[in-house]
């Protein structure tokens, strides 16, 4: 990133722990395999229609009925209405949602599941204040602002995020298996998100870049 700075100190408790890992914009059955096999901890399903990785409610139902037990399937919105959210849900065993969009907590705490916010970064956004807005949330999961919604597979300015910054992190925003370890190294966050990054086409996972992004986390968190 062309900038140096000290990653957070780390106590006992955390070198116990180990980064957690959710494959995100899962379509098929096979990838969902290969996430489980590599090793994730959470795969994610886009339930917004204009992304190219957005799945239904029945083909997303299909894919959850692959997971083991101890693998948390992880639902994704994007300014999603009340009803849209509730007919995912009925159909959909997600036990974790983010949101992506522009929803206020109410959105996010009427859907009756644990959530992350996502929050997009960059110059001038106050993410301290924005994390302020959503007390509830598990986890505030970062990603690079682009135009329209999700992170492009871009990069953004780790920098940005203030050394202070309390609240479970999840780290999203162009990893891949090449700055994932350097990621994890520098900034310490509770969990990593990855989706064009670990791709052979939008939508279409390659398991041996699956295989390597994860072995790169847990290099990192030696």
């Amino acid at each position: 990133m062309g900038v140096s700075f000290a990653a957070p100190t780390r106590t006992w408790a955390d070198r116990l722990a180990r980064t957690r890992i959710k494959i995100c914009g899962l379509t098929r059955g096979q990838d969902v395999v290969a996430a489980v096999d590599a090793g994730a901890d959470a795969v994610g399903f886009v339930f917004y229609p204009p992304s190219p990785r957005f799945v239904d409610a029945p083909r997303a139902a299909e894919l959850c009925a692959l997971l083991p037990p101890f693998v948390t399937p992880v639902g994704l919105f994007v300014n999603a209405d009340r009803a849209w959210i509730d007919e995912i849900l009925a159909q959909v065993p997600l036990q974790l949602l983010q949101f992506h969009g522009d929803e206020d907590e109410h959105d996010c705490l009427a859907a009756g599941r644990p959530y992350i916010k996502a929050a997009r970064m960059r110059p001038g956004f106050d993410l301290v204040d924005y994390a302020a807005r959503f007390p509830s949330a598990r986890a505030i999961l970062l990603d690079a602002f682009v135009e329209g919604y999700g992170g492009g597979g871009k990069v953004f300015d780790w920098s940005l995020i203030p050394q202070d910054f309390s609240r479970p992190l999840v780290l999203s925003g162009g990893l891949d298996e090449g700055n994932v370890a350097d990621a994890i190294r520098r900034l310490r966050p509770q969990a990593v998100d990855v989706s064009s990054g670990v791709e052979s086409a939008r939508g279409i996972k390659d398991t041996s870049k699956i295989r390597r992004f994860v072995a790169g986390v847990r290099n990192a968190d030696g």
